[in-house]
């Protein structure tokens, strides 16, 4: 089945508390891969030392009415101030259970922007989900404000970063509809598991493609554009070896991520983008 059709039967019902839900195991799905390339996982910190697999935990828990809200919020037809002002209470609820650490401020703005346009989906009638429907819904309800949000000057590290080496940006991939999640990412992650690969290789290929082609503005901001382009690479040699699905694919993405943690390097736009791509995977039920 191609990752753009919808499915006769949806997974799951399609609630804004379900969509929700979903959001917060799909950020759970990111959280528990191992390995990843200096990211938290549920044994180890990466390349971070202000974080670990707790801090991750106490973000998810009070993020987890936030995406039922903003579902919600789409589902009412809300206009793009609302989704903005929810997003920034929920990222000062992240803050507020972390001691000031950043853990998911782009899931906050990636997954909560999909679940709105979820909910907005379903405002227009649909009983199913499809990615197609998920992606044509943000276009059409706030596409023009995330291309005027695009445009605003960064005051983030990473959105910085991305200025200062001329890539694009978190926003700019919102503004285009998320093309690295809707043509790369969750195509990557269907075709693994259509393979016959566990659900956790599956995410770990989903991830090396996804770094391969992203511009990840935090590996940008914490490795400069040497850091971003090296993990690039690491990706794209990682996939022309056969990916996660060879025999030694785990062997090889633990000396990956040995490697970036020893050059202090984490892709957090890649791992928001899997996560993303999970989510889709649980409420349009793809493959």
């Amino acid at each position: 089945m191609s990752a753009l059709a919808c499915r006769a039967q949806p997974p799951l019902a399609l609630t804004p508390a379900a969509i929700g839900r979903a959001a917060t195991l799909a950020l759970h799905d990111e959280l528990s891969l191992s390995p990843k390339p200096g990211l938290v996982t549920l044994i180890d910190s990466g390349s971070h030392d202000d974080m670990d697999a707790h801090t991750f935990m106490r973000s998810l828990f009070t993020l987890r009415h936030y995406f039922q809200d903003i579902t919600q919020a789409g589902l009412d037809g809300a206009r793009f101030p609302e989704l903005e002002r929810c997003g920034i209470h929920a990222e000062a609820r992240m803050l507020a259970a972390t001691g000031g650490v950043n853990t998911h401020r782009g899931a906050i703005f990636m997954l909560g922007l999909l679940c709105a346009s979820a909910g907005a989906a379903l405002r227009e009638g649909r009983g199913e989900l499809c990615p197609e429907a998920l992606r044509n819904a943000l276009r059409q309800h706030w596409g023009e404000d995330l291309v005027r949000r695009s445009h605003r000057a960064p005051t983030l590290p990473g959105g910085i970063a991305a200025r200062r080496h001329g890539l694009r940006s978190a926003s700019a991939e919102a503004a285009l509809a998320f093309p690295t999640l809707f043509d790369t990412a969750l195509p990557a992650l269907t075709a693994a598991l259509n393979r016959g690969l566990t659900p956790q290789r599956a995410r770990l290929d989903a991830l090396f493609h996804t770094m391969a082609v992203l511009d990840d503005s935090n590996l940008a901001h914490r490795g400069g554009l040497a850091g971003l382009r090296h993990a690039q690479r690491t990706a794209r040699a990682f996939l022309d070896r056969g990916g996660a699905g060879q025999p030694r694919g785990l062997e090889e993405a633990h000396t990956i991520a040995a490697d970036f943690v020893a050059r202090r390097l984490s892709p957090g736009g890649a791992a928001d983008t899997l996560a993303a791509a999970c989510w889709i995977t649980r409420v349009c039920g793809v493959p």
